[in-house]
Parts: C-alpha cells; structure tokens; sequence
C-alpha cells in the first residue's frame, strides 16, 4: 500500500474515496504523506503509530509525538519555479567582501584567493547547505511555529518516549533538549540497541525515538535547521505556559572539498603543484588528489593556477588508485557539474555543523538493530547508483538520467541484493525505497540497522541490504521533495 500515483495505483480523484487494507506487520513510529505533485509542502501529511503487540524493550511512562515540518507561504509551484531559475535564490548567505577579509586575517591572502576562485570554477557557493531556506520557512514542531510552543506535559521523574517525525519537505533539523540526555531506542520504527545523545541529526523522512527523564518544569525542545537559518521549538513542561530559555542558533558551517568527496582538495590546495594538468580535458569537473603523493610547491600560502582544473576528464582517472569510478552516463553530461572521487562510507561522522561541538552527537555508526539480519542471506548482486546533480541548473538524478529518460530498475521476486550509493552531489540526500526495507551494512559489509530511509551526505559511499519480498511496482527517490520533482526518482520493478 506503499502507493504512488501512476505506479502502484490510479490516485485518488477529488471528492472520492479510497480505502487502504493491509495487515499490520510491525510497530513504531512512522508517517504519511500525499505522492500527488507538491502536495506535501502544501501540509498532507500526518504521524502514523503502530502500538506493540508485545512488551517493548525498554519502559517508558507516558509518550508524545514530536512531527517536524517546513511551512511556506509561497506557491509550492512557484517556488520550484524560482529554484529553476536561480538554485540559490533563498542562499541568503553567500560570501560577501567582509567574509573576504575575515578570510584574509585567518587563512591569508592567497589561499583565500584559491578557494574563492576554485569555488566560482565549479559555480558552487560553500554556503549552499540547504536549497529552500528560513527566507521563506517557517519551520513547524506538530504544526506550530516557534513563538506558538508547543508543549508536552510530564511529571518529574517520569520516563517520556519521545517519537520525532521529519515530515518536512526539504529541511534537515538537528535536535537537542538542553539539560536533558536522550536515550534512543528506536529508527525508522525499528527497535535499537540503547545509546545516550545530547543531540542527532534527522533526514527528511526519518523517524527516531527517544526516552528522556526530566526532572524539572520546563525544558526546550529545539530543532535547528541545517543552514542555520530557523529552528522549530517546543517545551517539555509540568503544566501549560511554562517556557525554558531558547538557544542560540550554532554557527553556520561550511562544505569544504572533503565535505564533497573531493579529499586533499580542501583547505590544503595551495600545496598542490597544478603545473602538468594544462592538458587534461574538460568536461565541467574538479578531481580529488586524495591519497596521491603530490609535490610541495614550497609554501602553504602559494596562489594556484587553476585554468585547467575547471572541468577535468574523470574517465581517465577511474583505474588510478582511490579514485572513485563513474557510469559513462555522467561523461559529458549536462545535467552532472561534479563527480566525487574519494568517498567513504563515513558512519562515524556527525556531519557538518555537527563536529566537535563538544555534545555527544548520534552517527548511523551509533545504530544496531536490536535483531539480527532478519533475512540471513548474501546479497546476491551489487546495484551501484550514483546520486548526480548539476545545482545551477537545479537538476537531479541517478547516473546521470533523470527519472523521464530513466527504465525500471528490475529485481527478481524473493532475491536478497545489495544497493551501494555514492554521492556525486554537493548536497545532502535522504534516500528511500518505497515497499521493501533498506538494511544498511558497516564498512566491511555486516548488517547494522534496519532503516526505511538512507541519508545520504556528499563525499560518501553507503551500502544496504534489499530482500525484493514486495511485488510490484515502487518508486525508489530522494525525499527531499523538489529534488524528487527534478529528476533524482526511480521506478522499481519486484517480478517474478
């Protein structure tokens, strides 16, 4: 019933009905939305919670769903419009000429002067964390704006399960209750084994839950966007009207070529010797130098000449050892301005914004399903799929083919697979396939967690496990919404 209009099933027409019957076959806390155009951002939307059968490993005494939203004012349509015409319209934070000179006391004039230009090389901006932004956001805690508060009562020394939603259209929030500890328990519905945070990141579409014991009156929920352009904020309270301070919101960080799986090609690059790549192709792209042994050019601060890294031919880079290879779908194509070349899976890692801020943040390393491989079995084959973009056009795809140009990904009813997705895009993905569950491996391929959404952040290399025990036909895409409208979505088949 993992429906999506011209797919699995006709829509539902204005002022008809349609019933949904299915068996219920797990718990937790999971959502809806409308897969009619823009809808979504419009509000069709809602929590769904499927209570246990069973005792549930841990106790708890009383609960409250937590749903996360981005509300605009503006016409979802026009919207998209403005993002077709300018994919940084609501960057309201570019580099301006006093960022320039911060820049110059810091780092000095001609590293400066390399990393500006390198950036306008690949018509990228740093700041473009987000693609809709506070501008025109108003970010939402269960359908209230921040100076509403919404308020969750407890009484002291209760156990409160906490069930976050990320039902937003194209925010990611960073979430932390000040004075508090949460103690997660369970993703995407799915039990896990315990870990204690002060604060996680939530994809779009991902579902956490949390236990936290609160002891005073009152105590903020506060989820901060991304970009650091808004938050979405609510209170934990032992009766209604009460408040607790509201944080500022964190820095507002910036990608570096790490961040985009472009190693060796961050804040290091005046170290780089560029003499011999006159010759080198164009083809719209820069190349990581990650892991190569590279000669000095006799001072950190050197200014680089970087006329012909613009776009580099990657091709005749995919056998040199550590480069990532590509689909010859993203040579030469129109619709891909970057190819990462040094990726990793980066469990471990926060994400940006989210390093040593001196908190306990959780990592998808942090997760283990409280149950083993619920299949058992070796994937049988490996799908590779490449995340690809081109942001000044505001395109996105698979390999290079959006969803229009793009045949059915086939799997075979009853077989276990592997998909491995590599970011080629400077911007952060959350990935989910509609009708099967993503069962998503460690960096030397063991089952993890069970999740039905894989974020997926720039410079990485994330694989999952996929039991095709769903026939049918189901769309596979991006949740951020305006990227799935553009191109990055996929049809999957489950035949027998």
């Amino acid at each position: 019933m993992d429906g999506v209009p011209g797919l699995s099933f006709m829509g539902i027409e204005p002022d008809d009905t349609y019933v949904y019957t299915f068996k219920v076959k797990q718990n937790g806390t999971y959502w809806y939305h409308s897969h009619s155009g823009l809808q979504e951002q419009e509000g069709v939307y809602g929590a769904i919670i499927i209570d246990a059968r069973e005792p549930e490993p841990f106790a708890y005494d009383r609960e409250h769903v937590v749903m996360l939203s981005d509300w605009t004012d503006e016409n979802p349509h026009s919207l998209l419009k403005k993002l077709k015409k300018q994919s940084d319209y609501y960057n309201f934070n570019k580099p301006t000429v006093g960022s320039f000179f911060r820049d110059v006391n810091t780092r000095g004039l001609s590293a400066t002067i390399a990393d500006r230009k390198m950036w306008a090389e690949m018509k990228m901006n740093p700041t473009d964390l987000a693609d809709v932004s506070g501008y025109t956001y108003t970010y939402l805690m269960n359908g209230q704006a921040p100076l509403k508060n919404w308020t969750g009562l407890f009484r002291p020394g209760e156990k409160i399960r906490l069930r976050f939603i990320n039902g937003s259209a194209m925010t990611y929030f960073d979430i932390r209750i000040p004075g508090l500890k949460m103690t997660v328990v369970a993703a995407d519905g799915q039990y896990v084994n315990p870990v204690t945070v002060d604060e996680f990141r939530i994809a779009v579409a991902e579902t956490y839950d949390v236990i936290v014991e609160p002891q005073g009156e009152a105590y903020t929920i506060f989820a901060q966007s991304m970009d650091r352009t808004g938050y979405a904020r609510g209170t934990l309270a032992t009766r209604e009207g009460l408040s607790a301070a509201v944080p500022p919101l964190d820095p507002r960080p910036l990608l570096t070529m790490e961040d985009m799986g472009m190693g060796g090609m961050g804040h290091d690059m005046a170290r780089m010797d560029h003499s011999q790549m006159g010759g080198m192709d164009n083809s719209g792209e820069m190349m990581s130098m990650d892991g190569a042994d590279l000669p000095d050019s006799g001072t950190s601060s050197a200014p680089m000449d970087h006329s012909s890294m613009a776009g580099m031919d990657h091709s005749r880079m995919a056998g040199m050892p550590g480069m990532q290879s590509h689909p010859a779908s993203e040579t030469d194509n129109p619709l891909v301005d970057m190819q990462a070349m040094s990726v990793s899976p980066k469990l471990n890692d926060p994400g940006i914004g989210l390093r040593n801020n001196g908190r306990k943040v959780l990592t998808y390393a942090d997760l283990k399903s409280r149950f083993e491989d619920p299949d058992g079995r070796e994937p049988g084959r490996t799908i590779e799929l490449h995340l690809t973009g081109h942001m000044e056009k505001f395109a996105w795809s698979f390999n290079g083919i959006k969803f229009s140009d793009a045949a059915p990904v086939l799997l075979k009813y009853g077989e276990r697979l592997r998909i491995t997705l590599i970011n080629d895009t400077m911007m952060t993905h959350p990935i989910h396939l509609h009708g099967m569950w993503s069962d998503l491996e460690d960096e030397n391929g063991n089952f993890m967690v069970r999740k039905h959404t894989i974020d997926v952040p720039p410079g990485t290399k994330r694989s999952y496990r996929v039991t095709a025990d769903a026939l049918g036909r189901w769309a596979y895409h991006c949740h951020l919404l305006y990227h799935m409208e553009m191109g990055m979505f996929r049809e999957v088949r489950v035949e027998e």
